[in-house]
């Protein structure tokens, strides 16, 4: 007697995929001892001490309740007023949509504005989670490659010459995961541009925008003349603020936008969840100085460990200016970055990612890595890559 065929087939524009060399490579960490990360983007250091005692303080009045879909009302006029002070958006805190994290943000998006067969524009290499939201909601990525000698930057060249008429949406995510790219100002002047002469909404992710290096500007688009009106602005609080597992994003767009977006917000989780909300507007209303400045100072120290420690073994990069990660180009190894990959975590017991799992377009081969480990454990990671570089360099006879 033949079995019946599972009734679990997933539906037809879901990507399946057999497991991935990343995900390979996490549960191979799982079974060795005193394996360091590199490759992880959730802060080592944790959500600042006030910020988790207005939390406890909410929960002791039992202010867990659902809160309206949009978010706390305080809660979005408190970001309303850092985004017109800090980044000229002119905005007002209806304006504002509080979101599970900007994953919610990004599908919230997605879900509200793509028809199937839509375009959108994005840099490559990118975040992959873009393509699985885009993916899901019928919509078509089109890639722009940027390249390590212009450090990973978009060219509105590129972009421009890419577009269709099918083209719907340009996204831009400034400072890049995973490169460390920070678009100049020129450029996302550029870009701003030419979504205004095509008539494209503009998304722009600056969910790293608090964390920059070397003196990278930011500059938000909708801050620009005549973008406010197709531009929408995604942020949280995950990385500037150390609160990854809290799960508080944003999104912040014109009227016509955020009226139509209500009801698709309230279908994917009625609303983000409240205590997070209450510690994200303790977060946002009070000075970040007192207690960022050594976490910069200590990030500026990683960062430069890192830098220097690449130039050393002769590989080349970008230019990581903005948030934690960047790609390492070790072209000059001679080996596969896969192999490279694997090979650091059995004998080195560190686990970076290859870079180019994140890309279909880069020349050579590199790996992924961020600086989120504690200083002295930064460097035993480097000393154990150092250690295994020498090795391939020095072949057995």
């Amino acid at each position: 007697m033949t079995s019946p065929a599972s009734p679990f087939v997933l539906a037809s524009h879901i990507e399946q995929r057999d497991l991935s060399f990343r995900s390979r490579m996490q549960e191979m960490a799982q079974d060795l001892t005193d394996v360091i990360s590199l490759g992880q983007g959730d802060p080592d250091f944790h959500t600042p001490a006030h910020i988790v005692q207005a939390a406890h303080k909410a929960l002791d009045e039992n202010r867990h309740h659902y809160t309206p879909v949009a978010g706390l009302p305080s809660l979005r006029d408190a970001i309303a007023e850092k985004l017109r002070e800090e980044d000229h958006i002119p905005c007002r805190g209806d304006h504002v949509v509080i979101t599970n994290g900007v994953e919610e943000a990004i599908m919230t998006c997605m879900v509200s504005l793509l028809n199937p067969g839509d375009e959108v524009l994005m840099g490559n290499p990118r975040f992959a989670n873009y393509d699985k939201a885009i993916n899901l909601c019928h919509g078509r990525v089109v890639s722009v490659p940027t390249r390590e000698e212009d450090g990973f930057v978009l060219d509105p060249g590129a972009v421009e010459a890419r577009i269709t008429e099918r083209t719907r949406m340009l996204i831009l995510v400034s400072p890049d995961n995973p490169t460390g790219a920070v678009a100049p100002p020129a450029t996302v002047r550029a870009l701003a541009e030419l979504a205004k002469r095509h008539n494209l909404i503009l998304i722009s992710d600056e969910i790293y925008a608090g964390i920059l290096y070397d003196d990278a500007q930011h500059l938000s688009p909708a801050s620009l003349p005549g973008m406010w009106e197709r531009t929408i602005t995604l942020n949280g609080f995950s990385k500037a603020y150390a609160m990854t597992g809290w799960r508080v994003g944003y999104l912040v767009g014109p009227d016509e936008f955020i009226r139509q977006v209500m009801e698709v917000r309230h279908t994917l989780s009625i609303c983000a969840g409240a205590i997070g909300q209450h510690a994200a507007l303790e977060a946002v209303s009070s000075p970040r100085e007192p207690w960022w400045g050594s976490i910069k100072r200590d990030l500026d120290r990683r960062r430069a460990l890192v830098l220097s420690t690449l130039d050393d073994m002769g590989f080349t990069y970008g230019n990581p200016v903005g948030g934690y990660f960047m790609l390492a180009n070790i072209t000059s190894l001679g080996v596969p970055s896969t192999e490279f990959c694997q090979r650091l975590l059995l004998e080195g017991r560190v686990l970076v990612f290859p870079g180019n799992s994140a890309s279909s377009s880069l020349t050579g081969e590199y790996i992924r890595m961020s600086y989120l480990q504690p200083y002295p454990r930064l460097e035993e990671a480097i000393r154990r890559m150092r250690e295994l570089v020498a090795d391939i360099k020095t072949p057995s006879a």
